[in-house]
Protein backbone atom coordinates (compact mmCIF):
# COMPACT_ATOMS: atom_id res chain seq x y z
CA UNK A 1 0.00 0.00 0.00
CA UNK A 2 2.79 2.40 0.95
CA UNK A 3 4.70 1.47 -2.21
CA UNK A 4 1.78 2.44 -4.41
CA UNK A 5 1.45 5.73 -2.54
CA UNK A 6 5.11 6.48 -3.31
CA UNK A 7 4.70 5.60 -6.99
CA UNK A 8 1.54 7.70 -7.28
CA UNK A 9 3.22 10.65 -5.54
CA UNK A 10 6.28 10.51 -7.81
CA UNK A 11 4.04 10.30 -10.89
CA UNK A 12 2.01 13.31 -9.77
CA UNK A 13 5.14 15.36 -9.09
CA UNK A 14 6.54 14.46 -12.51
CA UNK A 15 3.29 15.35 -14.32
CA UNK A 16 3.03 18.76 -12.61
CA UNK A 17 6.69 19.64 -13.18
CA UNK A 18 6.43 18.63 -16.85
CA UNK A 19 3.23 20.63 -17.25
CA UNK A 20 4.75 23.70 -15.59
CA UNK A 21 7.83 23.42 -17.80
CA UNK A 22 5.73 23.18 -20.97
CA UNK A 23 3.51 26.09 -19.91
CA UNK A 24 6.13 28.52 -18.62
CA UNK A 25 9.49 27.59 -20.13
CA UNK A 26 8.88 25.73 -23.41
CA UNK A 27 8.31 28.35 -26.16
CA UNK A 28 6.19 26.22 -28.49
CA UNK A 29 2.80 24.54 -28.69
CA UNK A 30 2.60 21.05 -27.18
CA UNK A 31 0.54 18.65 -29.28
CA UNK A 32 0.15 15.88 -26.70
CA UNK A 33 -3.46 14.73 -26.38
CA UNK A 34 -3.66 15.29 -22.61
CA UNK A 35 -2.13 18.20 -20.74
CA UNK A 36 -2.88 19.19 -17.18
CA UNK A 37 -3.04 22.90 -18.01
CA UNK A 38 -5.37 22.29 -20.96
CA UNK A 39 -7.59 20.17 -18.71
CA UNK A 40 -7.57 22.93 -16.09
CA UNK A 41 -8.64 25.66 -18.54
CA UNK A 42 -11.21 23.46 -20.23
CA UNK A 43 -12.90 22.73 -16.89
CA UNK A 44 -12.78 26.31 -15.63
CA UNK A 45 -13.45 28.40 -18.75
CA UNK A 46 -16.56 26.50 -19.87
CA UNK A 47 -18.56 27.02 -16.64
CA UNK A 48 -17.27 30.60 -16.38
CA UNK A 49 -18.48 31.36 -19.92
CA UNK A 50 -21.85 29.72 -19.23
CA UNK A 51 -22.36 31.97 -16.23
CA UNK A 52 -21.46 34.97 -18.41
CA UNK A 53 -24.21 34.03 -20.87
CA UNK A 54 -26.78 34.84 -18.20
CA UNK A 55 -25.48 38.41 -17.85
CA UNK A 56 -27.59 40.44 -20.28
CA UNK A 57 -25.79 43.78 -20.18
CA UNK A 58 -22.85 43.56 -22.64
CA UNK A 59 -20.48 45.78 -20.64
CA UNK A 60 -21.03 43.78 -17.43
CA UNK A 61 -20.70 40.50 -19.29
CA UNK A 62 -17.41 41.64 -20.81
CA UNK A 63 -16.15 42.78 -17.41
CA UNK A 64 -17.04 39.41 -15.90
CA UNK A 65 -15.23 37.55 -18.69
CA UNK A 66 -12.26 39.87 -18.21
CA UNK A 67 -11.71 38.55 -14.69
CA UNK A 68 -11.09 35.02 -15.93
CA UNK A 69 -7.62 35.52 -17.43
CA UNK A 70 -5.88 37.00 -14.36
CA UNK A 71 -7.79 34.79 -11.91
CA UNK A 72 -7.09 31.62 -13.88
CA UNK A 73 -3.40 32.45 -13.86
CA UNK A 74 -3.41 32.72 -10.07
CA UNK A 75 -5.52 29.59 -9.64
CA UNK A 76 -3.29 27.62 -12.01
CA UNK A 77 -0.22 28.45 -9.92
CA UNK A 78 -2.14 27.46 -6.78
CA UNK A 79 -3.28 24.26 -8.51
CA UNK A 80 0.33 23.34 -9.28
CA UNK A 81 1.43 24.14 -5.71
CA UNK A 82 -1.33 22.03 -4.14
CA UNK A 83 -0.56 19.16 -6.51
CA UNK A 84 3.14 19.21 -5.57
CA UNK A 85 2.32 19.34 -1.85
CA UNK A 86 -0.03 16.38 -2.19
CA UNK A 87 2.49 14.46 -4.29
CA UNK A 88 5.30 14.95 -1.78
CA UNK A 89 2.94 13.94 1.02
CA UNK A 90 2.23 10.66 -0.80
CA UNK A 91 5.95 9.97 -1.19
CA UNK A 92 6.60 10.81 2.48
CA UNK A 93 3.76 8.46 3.43
CA UNK A 94 5.42 5.69 1.44
CA UNK A 95 8.82 6.30 2.99
CA UNK A 96 7.39 6.31 6.54
CA UNK A 97 9.35 6.98 9.74
CA UNK A 98 8.30 10.43 11.01
CA UNK A 99 8.34 11.79 14.54
CA UNK A 100 5.97 14.39 16.03
CA UNK A 101 6.37 16.40 19.18
CA UNK A 102 4.13 14.99 21.85
CA UNK A 103 4.49 11.48 20.40
CA UNK A 104 1.16 11.72 18.58
CA UNK A 105 0.39 9.26 15.81
CA UNK A 106 1.39 10.36 12.30
CA UNK A 107 -1.55 10.31 9.89
CA UNK A 108 -1.73 11.09 6.17
CA UNK A 109 -3.46 14.39 6.94
CA UNK A 110 -0.56 15.43 9.15
CA UNK A 111 1.88 14.46 6.40
CA UNK A 112 0.04 16.81 4.02
CA UNK A 113 0.46 19.55 6.64
CA UNK A 114 4.16 18.64 6.96
CA UNK A 115 4.55 18.73 3.18
CA UNK A 116 2.90 22.15 3.01
CA UNK A 117 5.10 23.70 5.68
CA UNK A 118 8.17 22.21 4.00
CA UNK A 119 7.15 23.44 0.54
CA UNK A 120 6.61 26.97 1.81
CA UNK A 121 9.72 26.68 4.04
CA UNK A 122 7.90 27.48 7.28
CA UNK A 123 10.01 25.00 9.25
CA UNK A 124 8.00 24.75 12.49
CA UNK A 125 9.76 21.51 13.41
CA UNK A 126 6.70 19.90 14.98
CA UNK A 127 6.96 16.95 12.56
CA UNK A 128 10.44 15.59 11.85
CA UNK A 129 11.52 13.04 9.20
CA UNK A 130 13.28 10.15 10.89
CA UNK A 131 15.27 8.43 8.13
CA UNK A 132 17.73 9.47 5.44
CA UNK A 133 15.30 9.14 2.51
CA UNK A 134 12.60 11.23 4.20
CA UNK A 135 15.13 13.91 5.17
CA UNK A 136 16.48 14.08 1.61
CA UNK A 137 12.94 14.35 0.26
CA UNK A 138 12.18 17.22 2.67
CA UNK A 139 15.26 19.10 1.46
CA UNK A 140 14.23 18.55 -2.17
CA UNK A 141 10.71 19.80 -1.49
CA UNK A 142 11.98 22.92 0.28
CA UNK A 143 14.27 23.66 -2.66
CA UNK A 144 11.38 23.16 -5.06
CA UNK A 145 9.31 25.59 -3.00
CA UNK A 146 11.99 28.26 -3.46
CA UNK A 147 12.15 27.50 -7.18
CA UNK A 148 8.37 27.71 -7.46
CA UNK A 149 8.37 31.13 -5.80
CA UNK A 150 11.07 32.28 -8.23
CA UNK A 151 9.03 31.05 -11.19
CA UNK A 152 5.98 32.96 -9.97
CA UNK A 153 8.01 36.15 -9.50
CA UNK A 154 9.46 35.85 -13.00
CA UNK A 155 6.37 34.54 -14.79
CA UNK A 156 3.80 37.21 -13.90
CA UNK A 157 5.81 40.24 -15.15
CA UNK A 158 6.53 38.52 -18.47
CA UNK A 159 2.87 37.70 -19.02
CA UNK A 160 1.74 41.24 -18.23
CA UNK A 161 4.52 42.73 -20.36
CA UNK A 162 3.32 40.67 -23.33
CA UNK A 163 -0.25 41.77 -22.63
CA UNK A 164 0.79 45.44 -22.51
CA UNK A 165 2.68 45.19 -25.80
CA UNK A 166 -0.34 43.58 -27.43
CA UNK A 167 -2.69 46.33 -26.32
CA UNK A 168 -0.61 49.22 -27.68
CA UNK A 169 -1.47 48.59 -31.34
CA UNK A 170 -5.08 47.80 -30.44
CA UNK A 171 -5.37 51.22 -28.80
CA UNK A 172 -3.78 52.88 -31.84
CA UNK A 173 -6.39 51.22 -34.05
CA UNK A 174 -9.14 53.23 -32.32
CA UNK A 175 -8.46 56.47 -34.22
CA UNK A 176 -7.67 54.64 -37.46
CA UNK A 177 -10.58 52.20 -37.74
CA UNK A 178 -13.19 53.27 -35.19
CA UNK A 179 -14.64 51.67 -32.08
CA UNK A 180 -15.37 48.88 -32.72
CA UNK A 181 -12.99 48.79 -35.70
CA UNK A 182 -14.07 47.91 -39.22
CA UNK A 183 -12.33 47.48 -42.57
CA UNK A 184 -14.54 50.09 -44.23
CA UNK A 185 -13.71 52.70 -41.63
CA UNK A 186 -9.99 51.93 -41.83
CA UNK A 187 -9.83 52.32 -45.60
CA UNK A 188 -12.12 55.34 -45.52
CA UNK A 189 -9.77 57.14 -43.13
CA UNK A 190 -6.41 55.99 -44.49
CA UNK A 191 -7.00 54.49 -47.94
CA UNK A 192 -7.18 57.86 -49.67
CA UNK A 193 -3.83 58.97 -48.23
CA UNK A 194 -1.68 60.23 -51.15
CA UNK A 195 1.52 58.73 -49.69
CA UNK A 196 1.66 54.96 -50.13
CA UNK A 197 4.47 54.67 -47.58
CA UNK A 198 2.13 55.75 -44.76
CA UNK A 199 -0.25 52.85 -45.36
CA UNK A 200 2.64 50.42 -45.92
CA UNK A 201 4.19 51.52 -42.63
CA UNK A 202 0.94 50.76 -40.81
CA UNK A 203 0.72 47.37 -42.50
CA UNK A 204 4.31 46.60 -41.49
CA UNK A 205 3.52 47.49 -37.88
CA UNK A 206 0.56 45.11 -37.95
CA UNK A 207 2.62 42.39 -39.60
CA UNK A 208 5.05 42.60 -36.68
CA UNK A 209 2.17 42.81 -34.21
CA UNK A 210 0.68 39.60 -35.64
CA UNK A 211 4.04 37.86 -35.35
CA UNK A 212 4.45 39.00 -31.74
CA UNK A 213 0.88 37.96 -30.99
CA UNK A 214 1.56 34.48 -32.33
CA UNK A 215 4.86 34.12 -30.45
CA UNK A 216 3.61 35.42 -27.10
CA UNK A 217 0.27 33.58 -27.11
CA UNK A 218 1.85 30.26 -28.03
CA UNK A 219 4.46 30.69 -25.29
CA UNK A 220 1.86 31.90 -22.76
CA UNK A 221 -1.56 30.53 -23.82
CA UNK A 222 -3.33 32.19 -20.88
CA UNK A 223 -3.03 35.50 -22.78
CA UNK A 224 -5.80 34.48 -25.17
CA UNK A 225 -8.23 34.87 -22.24
CA UNK A 226 -7.01 38.36 -21.32
CA UNK A 227 -9.55 40.92 -22.55
CA UNK A 228 -8.71 44.41 -23.77
CA UNK A 229 -9.26 47.52 -21.65
CA UNK A 230 -12.37 48.58 -23.60
CA UNK A 231 -15.43 46.39 -24.16
CA UNK A 232 -15.57 47.17 -27.89
CA UNK A 233 -11.94 46.15 -28.50
CA UNK A 234 -10.17 42.80 -28.52
CA UNK A 235 -7.07 41.18 -29.97
CA UNK A 236 -9.31 38.95 -32.09
CA UNK A 237 -11.23 41.95 -33.43
CA UNK A 238 -8.02 43.78 -34.32
CA UNK A 239 -6.57 40.70 -36.02
CA UNK A 240 -9.79 40.18 -38.00
CA UNK A 241 -9.97 43.80 -39.14
CA UNK A 242 -6.41 43.72 -40.45
CA UNK A 243 -7.14 40.56 -42.44
CA UNK A 244 -10.30 42.22 -43.78
CA UNK A 245 -8.40 45.36 -44.79
CA UNK A 246 -5.50 43.55 -46.39
CA UNK A 247 -7.80 41.19 -48.26
CA UNK A 248 -9.59 44.22 -49.76
CA UNK A 249 -6.27 45.77 -50.78
CA UNK A 250 -5.11 42.46 -52.28
CA UNK A 251 -8.39 42.24 -54.22
CA UNK A 252 -7.72 45.70 -55.59
CA UNK A 253 -8.03 49.33 -54.50
CA UNK A 254 -7.17 52.11 -56.95
CA UNK A 255 -3.91 53.86 -56.13
CA UNK A 256 -2.77 51.35 -53.47
CA UNK A 257 -0.08 48.73 -54.11
CA UNK A 258 -0.71 45.39 -52.45
CA UNK A 259 2.81 43.99 -51.88
CA UNK A 260 2.99 44.84 -48.16
CA UNK A 261 -0.69 43.97 -47.70
CA UNK A 262 0.06 40.42 -48.89
CA UNK A 263 2.81 40.02 -46.27
CA UNK A 264 0.60 41.36 -43.49
CA UNK A 265 -2.30 39.13 -44.52
CA UNK A 266 -0.07 36.05 -44.51
CA UNK A 267 1.27 36.74 -41.02
CA UNK A 268 -2.15 37.59 -39.58
CA UNK A 269 -3.70 34.48 -41.10
CA UNK A 270 -0.87 32.36 -39.66
CA UNK A 271 -1.64 33.76 -36.19
CA UNK A 272 -5.39 33.08 -36.53
CA UNK A 273 -4.85 29.46 -37.62
CA UNK A 274 -2.29 28.58 -34.96
CA UNK A 275 -4.12 30.26 -32.09
CA UNK A 276 -7.33 28.45 -32.94
CA UNK A 277 -5.37 25.22 -32.44
CA UNK A 278 -3.85 26.46 -29.17
CA UNK A 279 -7.29 26.77 -27.55
CA UNK A 280 -8.69 23.73 -29.38
CA UNK A 281 -11.40 25.75 -31.14
CA UNK A 282 -13.92 23.69 -33.10
CA UNK A 283 -14.74 24.27 -36.77
CA UNK A 284 -18.36 25.13 -37.49
CA UNK A 285 -19.34 24.80 -41.19
CA UNK A 286 -22.75 26.41 -40.63
CA UNK A 287 -21.56 29.88 -39.57
CA UNK A 288 -23.22 32.54 -41.78
CA UNK A 289 -21.01 34.75 -43.93
CA UNK A 290 -19.96 38.15 -42.67
CA UNK A 291 -20.22 39.90 -46.06
CA UNK A 292 -22.90 39.26 -48.67
CA UNK A 293 -23.17 40.87 -52.12
CA UNK A 294 -25.49 43.64 -50.92
CA UNK A 295 -23.14 44.63 -48.10
CA UNK A 296 -20.19 44.56 -50.49
CA UNK A 297 -21.94 46.92 -52.89
CA UNK A 298 -22.87 49.25 -50.04
CA UNK A 299 -19.28 49.18 -48.80
CA UNK A 300 -18.05 50.13 -52.30
CA UNK A 301 -20.44 53.11 -52.32
CA UNK A 302 -19.39 54.30 -48.87
CA UNK A 303 -15.71 54.07 -49.74
CA UNK A 304 -16.22 55.80 -53.09
CA UNK A 305 -17.83 58.73 -51.27
CA UNK A 306 -14.66 59.01 -49.17
CA UNK A 307 -12.29 58.88 -52.14
CA UNK A 308 -11.46 55.16 -52.14
CA UNK A 309 -12.31 53.18 -55.28
CA UNK A 310 -12.44 49.40 -54.96
CA UNK A 311 -11.94 46.96 -57.79
CA UNK A 312 -15.36 46.17 -59.28
CA UNK A 313 -14.24 43.72 -61.95
CA UNK A 314 -16.30 40.57 -62.56
CA UNK A 315 -13.88 38.32 -60.67
CA UNK A 316 -13.21 40.73 -57.78
CA UNK A 317 -15.98 39.38 -55.54
CA UNK A 318 -14.89 35.78 -56.15
CA UNK A 319 -11.27 36.65 -55.34
CA UNK A 320 -12.35 38.35 -52.13
CA UNK A 321 -14.45 35.30 -51.20
CA UNK A 322 -11.42 33.04 -51.68
CA UNK A 323 -9.33 35.22 -49.37
CA UNK A 324 -12.10 35.33 -46.76
CA UNK A 325 -12.39 31.53 -46.83
CA UNK A 326 -8.74 31.32 -45.74
CA UNK A 327 -9.34 32.96 -42.36
CA UNK A 328 -13.00 33.51 -41.51
CA UNK A 329 -13.68 29.91 -40.34
CA UNK A 330 -10.81 30.23 -37.86
CA UNK A 331 -11.95 33.68 -36.73
CA UNK A 332 -15.46 32.39 -36.11
CA UNK A 333 -14.17 29.38 -34.16
CA UNK A 334 -12.04 31.66 -31.97
CA UNK A 335 -15.01 33.97 -31.46
CA UNK A 336 -17.30 31.15 -30.32
CA UNK A 337 -14.65 29.66 -28.05
CA UNK A 338 -13.63 32.93 -26.37
CA UNK A 339 -16.96 34.79 -26.52
CA UNK A 340 -15.34 37.65 -28.40
CA UNK A 341 -17.39 39.55 -30.97
CA UNK A 342 -16.11 39.49 -34.56
CA UNK A 343 -16.25 43.05 -35.94
CA UNK A 344 -18.41 43.74 -39.03
CA UNK A 345 -17.00 44.73 -42.39
CA UNK A 346 -18.86 48.03 -42.18
CA UNK A 347 -20.54 49.86 -39.33
CA UNK A 348 -24.31 50.08 -39.83
CA UNK A 349 -24.50 53.30 -37.82
CA UNK A 350 -22.20 56.07 -36.66
CA UNK A 351 -20.53 55.59 -33.30
CA UNK A 352 -18.04 57.75 -31.46
CA UNK A 353 -14.49 56.49 -31.21
CA UNK A 354 -13.30 55.69 -27.72
CA UNK A 355 -11.06 58.76 -27.69
CA UNK A 356 -14.05 61.01 -28.47
CA UNK A 357 -16.05 60.00 -25.40
CA UNK A 358 -15.69 60.92 -21.75
CA UNK A 359 -17.75 61.03 -18.53
CA UNK A 360 -17.66 64.86 -18.31
CA UNK A 361 -18.48 65.68 -21.94
CA UNK A 362 -22.07 66.74 -21.37
CA UNK A 363 -21.16 68.97 -18.44
CA UNK A 364 -18.35 70.62 -20.43
CA UNK A 365 -20.62 71.22 -23.42
CA UNK A 366 -23.31 72.68 -21.16
CA UNK A 367 -20.80 75.07 -19.58
CA UNK A 368 -19.52 76.09 -23.01
CA UNK A 369 -23.07 76.98 -24.11
CA UNK A 370 -23.69 78.97 -20.94
CA UNK A 371 -20.37 80.86 -21.10
CA UNK A 372 -19.31 81.01 -24.75
CA UNK A 373 -17.01 83.97 -24.17
CA UNK A 374 -14.97 82.20 -21.49
CA UNK A 375 -14.94 78.69 -22.98
CA UNK A 376 -11.44 79.07 -24.43
CA UNK A 377 -10.03 80.47 -21.19
CA UNK A 378 -11.29 77.48 -19.19
CA UNK A 379 -8.84 75.17 -21.01
CA UNK A 380 -5.80 76.95 -19.58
Amino acid sequence: MHLWATIAGLALIFIILLDAFETIVLPRRVQRSFRLTAWFYRNTWVPWARIAQHIHKPSRRESFLGYFGPLSLIFLLAFWALGLIFGFACVQFGLGEHLQLGSEQITFGKLIYHSGETFFTLGYGDIIPNNAAARALAVMEAGMGFAFLGVVIGYLPVVYSSFSNREIEISLLDARAGSPPSATEFLGRLGCCPDQSVLDGIFRDWERWSAELLASHISYPVLVFFRSQHSNQSWLGALTVMMDVTSLVITGVDGIHNEQAKLTFAMARHAAVDLSQVINAKYNPHVPGRLDSADLQQMRKELAQRGVTMNDAADAEAKLAQLRALYEPYVHSLSRRLFMTVPPWRRPEYRKDNWQGGPWDRAIQAQALERPGRAADDHF
